[in-house]
């Protein structure tokens, strides 16, 4: 009986043809068990042609639910109204559900989309707890909604789109409300470097730098 060390080393020539055509695989064998292997394969490779989705290509993804973006945007023009009227829990509490809406978003819809939401959900809430004077939550939410989108965005043909400057400017005022007056220099500071000077937005924004550094210089 030949060893196992033997069988490894014999090599066995079969003789397989495939048909260019239909890419069936053929062999010239008598041996029932090679003839057995080899339509076991040519049915997988019919199955596999079978399928609405050859080579396993995932389907496109689903489109966009317009009733989801439509809701949040419900939702930011209800908390918009109750800040005009003073309201701003009421305000905070519906920004809170938009958020909640944008951040459940499928993960096959575009990323983009839930980012730019979250940034201005984040920032609308942030100003509405400077109306109570909720420093340290409006901070955060500044924070939050600098973390989903920071800086002027390029546009598909080098456009630059807008930034998100009121962000910088309700977490500045923030800061300054609390005397962190160094931190509220460095906030403001990151900020013009980021979004620029121009606009109604860069001028406050270096108006608010200029009464933190009087602050932190002991001139205020």
């Amino acid at each position: 009986m030949a060893s196992t060390d033997d069988a490894l080393e014999t090599y066995t020539h079969l003789p397989l043809h495939i048909d260019p055509q239909t890419k069936q695989v053929s062999i010239l064998s008598s041996d029932k068990a090679l003839q057995d292997a080899v339509a076991k394969i040519n049915h997988l490779h019919s199955a596999l042609k079978s399928l609405e989705t050859p080579n396993n290509v995932p389907p496109p993804p689903l489109p966009v639910n317009p009733k989801r973006s439509g809701n949040i945007q419900k939702l930011r023009e209800s908390a918009t109204a109750s800040v005009r009227k003073g309201q701003y829990a009421d305000a905070i509490r519906l920004l809170g559900v938009a958020i909640d809406m944008a951040a459940a978003r499928p993960g096959w819809e575009p990323m983009g989309l839930a980012r730019e939401e979250l940034a201005l959900m984040y920032q609308s809430r942030a100003a509405a707890n400077t109306g109570v004077q909720n420093w340290v939550e409006g901070l955060k939410d500044a924070e939050c909604s600098l973390e989903c989108k920071r800086g002027p965005s390029n546009g598909p043909n080098g456009e630059k789109g807008p930034g998100n400057a009121r962000a910088y400017l309700v977490g500045g005022k923030c800061l300054m409300e609390m005397g962190r007056w160094a931190d509220a220099v460095q906030w403001l500071e990151g900020a013009i470097e980021t979004e620029g000077k121009d606009g109604d937005d860069g001028r406050e924004l270096v108006r608010q730098l200029t009464e933190a550094r009087n602050h932190v210089e002991g001139k205020a």
